[in-house]
């Protein structure tokens, strides 16, 4: 198999990732043959794919556009990806040019492509992190230099909570970054879940099986269960709905009904 020459060294290219299946579905091109092959399987159950994950980045810049209304100008973007148009530096310093942005991801390859695009980007870093070790990435150096922890920081865990299981405590996680943040900081959560999807659980579930055959399980939670992420951080209006049903740009109803697949919610740290 012959490697890309941007592929960064040591890095298996024989083994899907989620990063790059991501990618694929919004039509990046740093993806491996492997990653297309997976993503064209779950594609099968669920050809509705490509539009979830266009719901998912269309509220994250909703989710960052209202942060930084907000007058909440840090970010930390945990499960980042691999960047494509429109990510939340952009977005942010669309909005305010002083705003400061970690991303942490701990797909090599979505950590190289991110240090080459902020190559020169002052107020943006990247960090090789993993979420199940939230202390890491809160006394990482890229943490410690853009964000003054004294004041509030939007923490976005954007479709990614999804592919932590039970037994990797995604809560207590969850629960431990929050405690590590001003209050006023915004915890900005999308997660993949049975309700909403346009097809029978049953079908669904092949999509579900597809990413635990390449060892990265996707587990759907229900809204109950999501809406436990949140604790200590009371949701503002609308609450945790479907995506497009999130503080829309245009009517909700001219979306794809893929696009409902699954929740969207933003809490404020009290």
């Amino acid at each position: 198999m012959e490697r890309p020459a941007w592929a960064p060294p040591g890095i298996d290219i024989s083994v899907p990732s989620v990063s790059r299946m991501y990618d694929f579905y919004l039509g990046g091109s740093h993806n491996f043959e492997v990653d297309r092959e997976a993503a064209r399987k779950a594609m099968e159950f669920m050809p509705g794919l490509p539009k979830i994950m266009q719901a998912n980045r269309a509220f994250m810049r909703r989710a960052v556009r209202f942060a930084v209304d907000s007058g909440v100008t840090q970010f930390l973007d945990i499960g980042s990806g691999i960047p494509t148009f429109g990510n939340v530096h952009e977005v942010a310093q669309a909005a305010s040019p002083d705003t400061s942005v970690v991303y942490v991801d701990h797909d090599p390859v979505a950590v190289a492509h991110s240090r080459a695009v902020l190559e020169g980007e002052e107020r943006a870093a990247v960090v090789a992190a993993d979420l199940r070790k939230p202390l890491e990435i809160l006394h990482s150096p890229e943490v410690r230099r853009l964000l003054d922890m004294d004041k509030p920081v939007a923490l976005l865990l954007v479709a990614v909570l999804h592919f932590l299981e039970d037994e990797d405590e995604p809560e207590k996680a969850v629960a431990e970054l929050v405690d590590a943040l001003a209050p006023g900081s915004l915890l900005v959560v999308t997660h993949a879940s049975y309700e909403g999807i346009p097809l029978l659980q049953d079908e669904a579930e092949g999509t579900v099986g597809v990413y635990r055959n390449i060892r990265n399980p996707l587990v759907m939670r229900s809204h109950a269960e999501i809406s436990r992420f949140f604790e200590g951080c009371p949701l503002v209006e609308p609450g945790l709905v479907s995506m497009p049903d999130w503080r829309p740009d245009s009517p909700s109803d001219e979306e794809d009904p893929y696009a409902f697949s699954g929740f969207a919610g933003v809490g404020r740290k009290a």
